[in-house]
């Protein structure tokens, strides 16, 4: 099989002589993320009763998916077999060769006699089969297309970024598996590889911990929720929450896992606590205060509990509180890697993600304990005791072979020393991280924060953290700082667009909110910044858009001639 080079191919128009239809690149070759190159070829690949599959051993899963594509798309059932084919003839076979430079990389070679895809490792074959799936009409995805046919093409392609991820916070609104894995679904034909599981916050915790049950029993609860911004029109009164099962935490990582995604799972400290500490007050600093209720809105259940004499309950109002982790208790730090040793054989990832943002010092500066620990370790004042709680989870995750995550505010105090920064307050903490030889993940706000409106007219009617992001802004978005030289830009490691659910209530408006930014910033962190081309990928987008609908997801569309969204958004009222 010959691969060739080609750049800008997305621009020419191939006429295929008198017995074939003229191929227009822009809708049949209309991939997202961009391939690095594309040589369209003549005529098609049809698919017929006898098309065979044939996968490598190694290719197990790979093969099964793309059987399942094609059978659902064929309206046939496509033979498939494991091994290697000794001629190519209305055959697609999938392949490895460990001479292929980029481990995430793949070639693919459509004529019409038959499709060859190459990858030097099994993500890549995976990735392949999600660009031919793009390559297929959008009906194929829930309806027979007669005469099925896949367009003649030479195809190479490799991602600029390693780390290519979304995040979802389940805590402060909790999404059933299904949903879950419907997300996943929707990383995996983005050719994103990283899914980052926020699971724990001030609203809820949502992981079993078997040794800890109230986590889930008490953390797992709240007994209203804020409704509006503030400030806060009162509360609706409802009991709200749910958490995942550790037998359902392994079926996700499972299903992950076959479309190459790695699940990095978020256990918040010292901040954002507050949930744990309403399951298990002692974790705070001070058990015996009352949680703080901002504006003293509360509802009717969690006055009840405080009556009965309940000092702690589960945060219902957003935001950030002074409530957190006891930095000076050796309790809380047991309690801690009790649950990461139930939370790590769970996740296979290498990071495990443990917050680090937004945690008070207030609690810290009045607790007897905390200034007793900054004294005994020659601590100078409490950032640098969050330094040293850092620090301590870290070297404990490090004896169990993981490595931890956390949001840029782990900088304060000194970073621990093999941490990986999450830069989401812009770019300043990234930048700080890469010069001192820290690997990064690029979030700023400005540009990866799909919980910001979307559209201008969305303010007047909707609810949502606040600031406006459109999709063109997310499109133009290169993680590579300038600041940096090229050695230090090594150790950006890619970009992530994060869901913040205060505002998100149901599955629909999730959706709403992440599609096409997330479609935009799949192409960033996947194709070099000098050859995205906004026309392009607009035009590429209103093709996907359609499979969008086809597969049921709820997106914002975009006007071809312009940069606003043009629909309604959907209902914010949440899922009973």
């Amino acid at each position: 099989m010959r691969i060739f080079l080609l750049s800008c191919c997305f621009f020419i128009v191939l006429s295929c002589g008198s017995d074939q239809p003229v191929i227009h690149p822009e809708t049949a070759y209309s991939i997202i993320p961009q391939p690095v190159s594309i040589l369209p070829g003549s005529g098609f690949f049809e698919i017929d009763h006898n098309t065979i599959v044939v996968g490598a051993v190694e290719l197990e899963a790979e093969t099964a998916f793309i059987t399942q594509l094609l059978d659902q798309a064929s309206g046939y059932s496509i033979a498939h077999k494991m091994g290697t084919a000794t001629e190519t003839r209305n055959k697609i076979i999938l392949s490895l060769d460990d001479t292929l430079t980029n481990p995430e990389g793949y070639m693919i070679d459509i004529t019409s006699n038959g499709i060859e895809v190459i990858a030097k490792k099994p993500a890549g074959i995976m990735y392949a089969i999600q660009t031919l799936r793009q390559l297929l009409p959008p009906e194929g995805e829930n309806k027979i297309i007669k005469g099925l046919k896949i367009p003649a093409v030479e195809i190479e392609d490799y991602p600029r970024y390693a780390y290519r991820g979304m995040h979802l916070d389940v805590s402060r609104h909790f999404f059933p598996v299904d949903f879950v894995k419907k997300y996943i679904d929707l990383l995996a034909l983005h050719k994103m590889n990283i899914f980052h599981w926020h699971l724990t916050d001030d609203q809820g915790w949502r992981i079993e911990i078997k040794k800890y049950p109230k986590l889930t029993e008490v953390g797992g609860f709240r007994n209203g929720t804020v409704k509006g911004h503030r400030p806060y029109d009162g509360s609706d009164n409802q009991r709200y929450g749910g958490f995942y099962t550790q037998d359902e935490v392994r079926d996700v990582v499972t299903y992950a896992e076959k479309k190459h995604i790695t699940i990095i799972p978020e256990i918040e400290m010292p901040g954002h606590a507050s949930a744990a500490i309403a399951a298990y007050p002692y974790l705070s600093c001070f058990p015996e205060e009352p949680t703080i209720i901002p504006e003293d809105i509360i509802s009717t259940g969690g006055k009840q509990l405080q009556a009965e004499g309940t000092p702690k309950i589960v945060q219902e109002t957003w935001g950030v509180f002074d409530d957190v982790f006891c930095a000076g208790d050796d309790t809380t730090f047991e309690f801690l890697e009790d649950v990461l040793d139930e939370v790590i054989p769970l996740f296979p990832s290498e990071y495990i993600h443990i917050g680090g943002d937004e945690c008070p010092k207030e609690n810290w500066k009045r607790c007897p304990d905390c200034q007793k620990r900054m004294k005994e370790m020659g601590l100078t004042d409490e950032h640098e005791l969050q330094s040293y709680f850092i620090q301590r989870i870290e070297k404990y995750l490090n004896t169990k072979g993981k490595k931890i995550i956390g949001w840029d505010e782990i900088l304060e105090g000194g970073l621990a020393p093999n941490a990986t920064v999450m830069s989401w307050r812009g770019e300043d903490g990234g930048i700080d991280a890469a010069k001192q030889s820290h690997q990064v993940i690029m979030t700023p706000t400005t540009y990866c924060y799909l919980d910001y409106y979307q559209f201008k007219a969305d303010a007047g009617k909707s609810t949502a953290v606040g600031n406006y992001l459109p999709v063109q802004k997310v499109y133009e978005y290169n993680p590579f700082p300038e600041e940096l030289t090229a050695e230090q830009a090594e150790y950006i490691q890619g970009a992530q667009a994060n869901v913040w659910t205060e505002y998100m209530p149901t599955e629909e408006y999730v959706e709403y909110k992440v599609l096409p930014r997330m479609t935009a910033l799949a192409e960033v962190v996947w194709v070099a910044d000098s050859v995205k081309n906004w026309s392009s990928f607009k035009s590429r987008l209103e093709r996907l858009s359609e499979r969008y609908r086809v597969l049921g997801y709820n997106y914002a569309k975009v006007d071809p001639d312009g940069e606003e969204f043009i629909q309604e958004q959907p209902t914010e009222n949440k899922s009973e």
